[in-house]
């Protein structure tokens, strides 16, 4: 797929981030937390501060495969976040509506 000139696959990457970092604070709020590593290390100065240093992290990651012509990276790592951000969306429902 392309999109004018590139793959569409980096702004569908950045959309994923947008809405992990979204569904992420809103797990945060409803008292979930996080299994990343990163952001559990920076977790003492925030969780906004956390979760932006991890996209920060992962928008670096990208461009690098973008550097390299590694767009097929990319497109896995889209699975990924879409998994996650789903995972993240079960648990919200789940701690909004729990078992009776």
């Amino acid at each position: 797929m392309r999109w004018s000139g590139g793959t569409i696959y980096a702004p569908v990457f950045l959309y994923l981030q947008v809405l992990d970092f979204l569904t992420s604070l809103i797990g945060f709020k409803l008292g979930l937390h996080d299994a990343s590593l990163l952001i559990r290390v920076l977790w003492h100065y925030g969780p906004v501060l956390a979760l932006a240093a991890s996209k920060l992290t992962a928008l670096a990651l990208a461009g690098a495969c973008i550097a390299l012509h590694h767009t097929r990276v990319i497109r896995w790592i889209n699975y990924w976040y879409a998994g996650l951000i789903a995972w993240n969306l079960l648990n919200i429902f789940a701690a909004c509506h729990p078992a009776r």
